[in-house]
């Protein structure tokens, strides 16, 4: 692989589940991570104590609202003085059938999971197109591409990330930015193992490799796509799912 050691790298929702296992993955990698987060701060402390020797910052805000992505970019630069990797991971799930979602459970998943991608990328376009390099690599979930019962709002959010995705990699084609996305299916987070255990069975069972995906597994997937010897593949969707969906 390509020396990334020195690069830095913002990853939302990066204190927890796959966000961690991504940015420990980094670090471990010597990228200076820049870990956002919403609410958890003991989360966040625990990242940051567990790597006393990485340069990991912590950078609090609501990626719902534009105005605080455009401040966190704002914070990781100035801090760094670059921001070479965007990792657009953080999201949130209401779940309901469409019948019971309201309007507001339909816009803040929205908001957050999809939205959120767009405000950070925008912000940080300018940096990475005057520098001639840069990696964007947005979380979807195979769920955008199966969709499920009781989440037509997050399904809809991570399909969308599809369309930002290809449509920003043609934008940014032409100059030494790539964006691809990463769609992970039913991993070992706190979120899928806090489910009901027959639920999860039923769940288990329709995975062709017959258990439930890591962490890890999916940032050493981030990483090879922040690498950079990876500057011909743009616009991509990598799976992560065990065979759930081909």
């Amino acid at each position: 692989m390509g020396e990334i050691k020195g690069q830095v790298a913002l990853v939302t929702g990066g204190t927890r589940g796959i966000g961690l296992a991504i940015s420990e993955r980094l670090v471990e990698r010597g990228v200076k991570v820049a870990a956002g987060y919403s609410r958890d701060a003991e989360a966040a402390k625990r990242l940051v104590d567990a790597h006393p020797e990485a340069d990991i910052t912590l950078h609090q805000g609501n990626i719902g609202r534009a105005e605080d992505c455009e401040r966190v970019i704002g914070e990781v630069i100035e801090q760094h003085g670059r921001l070479d990797i965007l990792v657009n991971n953080a999201g949130i799930n209401i779940d309901k059938t469409v019948r019971k979602m309201s309007p507001e459970d339909w816009d803040q998943v929205v908001r957050v999971n999809l939205s959120g991608a767009f405000y950070l990328s925008r912000a940080v376009l300018n940096h990475m197109t005057e520098r001639k390099h840069g990696r964007i690599i947005n979380i979807s979930s195979v769920i955008g591409l199966t969709g499920n019962v009781g989440q037509a709002n997050y399904a809809a959010a991570k399909s969308g990330l599809f369309g930002l995705t290809m449509s920003l990699a043609l934008e940014t084609a032409k100059k030494g930015v790539t964006v691809n996305s990463v769609a992970p299916g039913f991993i070992e987070t706190e979120m899928v193992t806090a489910m009901p255990e027959k639920a999860l069975e039923k769940v288990i069972a329709q995975i062709p490799v017959g258990r439930l995906g890591r962490g890890d597994e999916v940032a050493r997937v981030v990483e090879f796509l922040a690498d950079p010897d990876s500057s011909y593949i743009t616009g991509e969707v990598y799976g992560i799912n065990g065979g759930l969906y081909m």
